[in-house]
């Protein structure tokens, strides 16, 4: 597998991306109210500790699975592949925005999009 995390940049490149990419999803109307009752701080590092992980960076992770994390979201708020749409275009307009090169940002983007299904607990 190739290593997405280092070619992407490593942690401060991911961490700057996902800094970037909550500006966004705070201000997309699809997707804010999901966040209106979270610790923003704890939820940018849980992202930036999954995004890291989810793109090959060494060591573990220790946060809920996919669907345990997103089950009350489905069952109670709605969650929905406009949702998940969303989330994917303000992840790439975040990396656009950092200058990552899009064969990268493609394949960050397919192993995002490789979680869906579970994010959607389906």
């Amino acid at each position: 597998m190739r290593d997405v995390f280092k070619r992407i940049g490593g942690k401060a490149a991911v961490d700057a991306a996902v800094d970037r990419f909550y500006v966004y999803m705070l201000e997309d109307d699809r997707v804010k109210h999901f966040f209106a009752n979270i610790n923003m701080e704890k939820q940018r590092q849980h992202q930036k500790d999954f995004i890291s992980f989810a793109l090959g960076a060494e060591g573990g992770y220790a946060g809920k699975d996919m669907r345990a994390a997103h089950q009350h979201m489905v069952d109670h708020m709605g969650l929905s592949d406009v949702h998940f749409d969303a989330t994917m275009e303000n992840l790439v307009k975040a990396l656009r925005d950092l200058k990552v090169p899009e064969d990268i940002i493609a394949e960050a983007g397919a192993i995002v999009e490789s979680t869906r299904t579970d994010v959607l607990c389906r």
